[in-house]
Order: structure tokens, then sequence, then C-alpha cells
């Protein structure tokens, strides 16, 4: 009976002295380190060129796009009147071009005829009225200022009649080539104009340039959107990563390239595999940490981006992602 006695304080002693080499053991093991990062997903901004007031949002929040599908419209008012002012120009300028092209009309040139006709009949006339004074100075009777102020005359309606020709001419010839090319030139800018405030109209209807889910809609119908203003905003679901920030002492762990496992709780306890994309150091310097007194200097800390490697159901922006 003794001898069992003792035997149980010995077992009882091994065990407590086992039991106590585990915890120390345990206790100076060292501890894995969890990183904890978040899934994010590439986001896109639906807004317009123009501004104007907000006619209609078609989409809500958590509604699925498609590319080329509607999002909201704008009213423009201003935009129209802008239009039909270029319009206006537009069809002026071609005008102006058909009139150069034809050159001038019947009419036009009949008047300019006439006009010439009717100088020429004014030099014969003067002609005639000269030679007459003329003869009358010779013999004396009449003055000499009397006889140069009708060659004056005579030569002012040679003059005219002259002109009279010329314009005449011109008016029959028409428009010279380049009259034409400035014309036609005038109306290339005028239908540039035109396409110009026409692009600006279609863009008051505003269509997705992704495939992706409503995350926000920041204007109602009625309100006022500046130009280049985000309407709605948009999550590529399809195109989605995990962010992380390490110390620069882990970053050989991380490298580009690098797979590793992570947990997400939201989905439960299954791993996924992920792969480095890219590794950049964050901007803000309050992110230094310092090292123990021996290293002697302080590190950084990295952002780090992972993508999974095959697409995983119910992921979604903001979920926790842990790596131990």
């Amino acid at each position: 009976m003794r001898v069992v006695k003792i035997l149980s304080a010995v077992l009882l002693v091994v065990v407590v002295v086992g039991w106590l080499a585990y915890t120390f053991r345990q206790a100076y093991q060292p501890r894995p380190e969890r990183l904890q990062g978040q899934i994010e997903a590439q986001q896109y901004s639906v807004s317009s060129k123009v501004a104007g007031r907000i006619d209609k949002i078609l989409v809500h929040k958590g509604d699925t796009v498609k590319r080329g599908q509607l999002i909201f419209a704008l009213v423009s008012p201003e935009l129209e009147a802008k239009l039909a002012q270029a319009k206006a120009g537009r069809d002026a300028a071609e005008a102006v071009a058909e009139q150069a092209d034809k050159g001038a009309r019947s009419q036009q040139i009949e008047a300019a005829r006439d006009q010439w006709q009717q100088a020429g009949t004014a030099v014969e006339l003067l002609e005639k009225t000269f030679k007459r004074l003329d003869s009358l100075y010779r013999d004396g009777v009449l003055a000499e200022q009397k006889r140069d102020e009708a060659l004056a005359q005579l030569q002012a309606a040679r003059h005219a009649a002259d002109a009279a020709r010329q314009i005449y001419l011109m008016t029959e010839e028409g428009s010279r080539k380049e009259e034409k090319a400035a014309a036609a030139g005038k109306v290339r800018m005028a239908a540039g104009a035109v396409a110009e405030v026409e692009a600006y109209t279609a863009d008051t209807r505003i269509a997705s340039w992704n495939d992706g889910e409503v995350s926000q809609v920041l204007l109602q119908s009625g309100e006022l959107a500046p130009q280049g203003f985000p309407v709605v905003t948009i999550l590529d679901m399809q195109d989605i990563w995990a962010v992380f920030h390490i110390r620069e002492d882990r970053l050989q762990e991380f490298a580009k390239g690098t797979e590793f496992r992570v947990n997400i709780p939201a989905l439960g306890k299954q791993a996924h595999l992920f792969r480095v994309s890219h590794v950049a150091p964050m901007g803000d310097f309050a992110i230094w940490r310092a090292t123990q007194a021996d290293k002697g200097f302080d590190m950084r800390s990295f952002e780090i981006e992972a993508r999974p490697l095959k697409p995983i159901e119910g992921l979604r922006v903001g979920m926790s992602v842990l790596v131990e």
C-alpha cells in the first residue's frame, strides 16, 4: 500500500513538471502574426461633359448595369439654343457659297450693262458739247474757262463709263475661284460648329462605359449637375482585389507574384488563394515604425494588392481578409 502511494506521488510530480515544461515552452514560442486587409474593386464615375438639370435617373443602388446601358439624362435649354444658332449660321454660309458658285443673277447683269450704256451715252453727248464749245473758243466767242470745264466733264464721263464697263464685265464673269474657296471654307466651319454642339447635345444622355454594379447615386431628378460631376458611381465586380499594409521587413514574403492563402470571415472558414499583383510604398509618412534599438532605423509600411486566382462567390467590397 505504501509503495502505491509513493508511485502515485512520483507520477503526480512527473505530470506537474511535464505540464509546467510544456506551458513554458508554449509561452516562449513565437505567436503567428495576423495581417488584416480589405476587399476593394475598380470604381467608375459616370458624368457628363456638359452642365444641365437632371431629367431622369434610370438606375438605383445595387442595380447591375451593362456597357451601353442608359444611366441618366439631362435637360439643357442653353444647348438647344446654341444648336439652333449654329444651324442658322450653317444655312447662311451655304447660301453664300451657292451664290458664289452660281454668280450674279441675270437681272444684275442686265442692270450693270444698262449702267455701262448709260455712261457711254453721256460720253457721246459731252464729246459733241465739247466740240461745239471748242469751236466757239477758237472763234474767240467763248472764254477759255468754259472750254476747260467742258473738257473736264468729258474726261470724268469717260472714266465713269470705263468703270461701269468693268463692273459689267465683273458681274458677267461671276465670283473668282478664291471667293468660291472662301465661301466653301465658311460652310465647312459652320458645319463643324453644328457638329460640335450636336456632340455636346448627345452627351446629355449618358450611358455606362463598363459592366458593373451601381454603388452610389449622388444626384436625383431636378437637381443641377455641374460639368464633369459624378452623378452615378459603378463598381466593376469582376475587377476586384485585396489591400494589405505591411512593414518593409515583411516585404520578402509578399513579393510581386507571390501566392498565399487567406481567410474571409464573412464567407466562412474556407481558405482562398490570392496572388500579389502590386507593391507600393504608402504616401503618408505617419506609417513609419520604430525598430529595436540595436537596429537603429525606422521601418516604413508598404501597400500590397493581391487578386484572387479564382472568382469567389459572394465576395463584396469592404469585406475583411485575414492572413496568418
